[in-house]
């Protein structure tokens, strides 16, 4: 039995830049070919168009509320959803509005008011349809079992701010917005990636930081019938609290400069596989790097600002984001 030190593992932290300069040599990124990623792109959402309206009749199927008097709308469930997906969705770009057609040519005859639209955010049916739908792309690609990744981002409030600039110039990297700030720049989001299907498996979002984002994801995790066989995470979860909260499931971590043993047998289990074979840890730790791609790949589809100023119709707003992602790999 390999038995480590304290010592050994903040050498090895010491050397990692070393270490992993070898490692990109060993391991070079494979260039995307974004003319073929853009045909299968534009043929995926054309399918997702196409079985929205089925999806949506499956989970709307799932949904009973009672109504109080006075809390009546004209406009169907299934319809109230379908506008709120589709303004989320045509937000940004000519080229998505173009495949977007067959899905508006399904929505004749309503003539609803601005307002009624924003108030489409803080509906509770609408709200259960979009968890009725992630969890319904979840079940169709057989997500239960999985090895996955999870990170934040964040997305503008303002239109003067840019995430990634603005998270730049803060001390503690934009994981926890001033406390004094009259108001937010930024919505935090944090979600849960399965390596296979690149699909979100949970989803947590905040106005005030990244941590209070991650524990809502894990809230919504504790509610879905999936099981985390490993996860990697960056290094603001370094530290023996978050890795011993997953039970049963292997944590990567890249541990900190002052790491500590007798944390407990999984946070030691952790920083021995660290420590006894790097390279092969790092292997599985970047591919964390999934993650950032979603991320990438669902700003470049919705933007990166949230047009919303409700702290709950902003969560509402980001959830659909999440849910069409979801959709769109169910025809990977």
């Amino acid at each position: 039995m390999v038995q480590i030190r304290a010592k050994q593992v903040r050498a090895k932290v010491k050397n990692l830049k070393k270490i992993i300069k070898k490692y990109k040599k060993s391991h070079p990124q494979k260039e995307r070919d974004y003319k073929e990623y853009e045909k299968k792109f534009s043929k995926r959402l054309k399918k997702a168009v196409t079985n929205l309206e089925n999806l949506i009749k499956e989970s709307v199927r799932k949904v009973g509320i009672l109504r109080r008097q006075g809390n009546k709308t004209s406009v169907s469930l299934e319809k109230r959803i379908k506008i709120l997906l589709t303004k989320e969705l045509s937000e940004k770009g000519n080229r998505k509005m173009a495949n977007l057609l067959g899905l508006f040519s399904k929505m004749g005859g309503t003539d609803i008011s601005y307002k009624t639209v924003e108030r489409f955010y803080s509906d509770d049916e609408i709200k259960m349809v979009l968890m009725n739908l992630f969890i319904l792309c979840l079940k169709k690609r057989n997500v239960l079992e999985i090895d996955c990744c999870g990170d934040a981002t964040g997305y503008a409030l303002t239109i003067t701010k840019h995430y990634s600039s603005y998270i730049k110039k803060l001390k503690d990297k934009g994981k926890i917005q001033k406390q004094n700030c009259k108001k937010r720049s930024f919505v935090y989001k944090f979600a849960i990636m399965d390596l296979e299907t690149k699909m979100y498996v949970c989803y947590g979002s905040s106005l005030k930081s990244e941590k209070q984002a991650f524990n809502k994801a894990i809230q919504m995790l504790e509610n879905i019938d999936v099981k985390l066989k490993t996860i990697r995470l960056d290094r603001y979860y370094s530290c023996p609290v978050y890795v011993n909260l997953f039970k049963g499931t292997f944590v990567y971590i890249i541990p900190k400069k002052n790491a500590e043993l007798g944390n407990g047998l999984k946070w030691n289990d952790t920083l021995k596989a660290f420590v006894v074979d790097t390279m092969k840890y790092l292997e599985e730790y970047f591919k964390r790097n999934n993650s950032e791609s979603g991320f990438a790949s669902d700003k470049k589809m919705f933007g990166w600002k949230v047009s919303q100023k409700r702290e709950d119709r902003i969560d509402t707003a980001l959830f659909a984001r999440a849910v069409w992602h979801n959709i769109l790999l169910l025809y990977a």
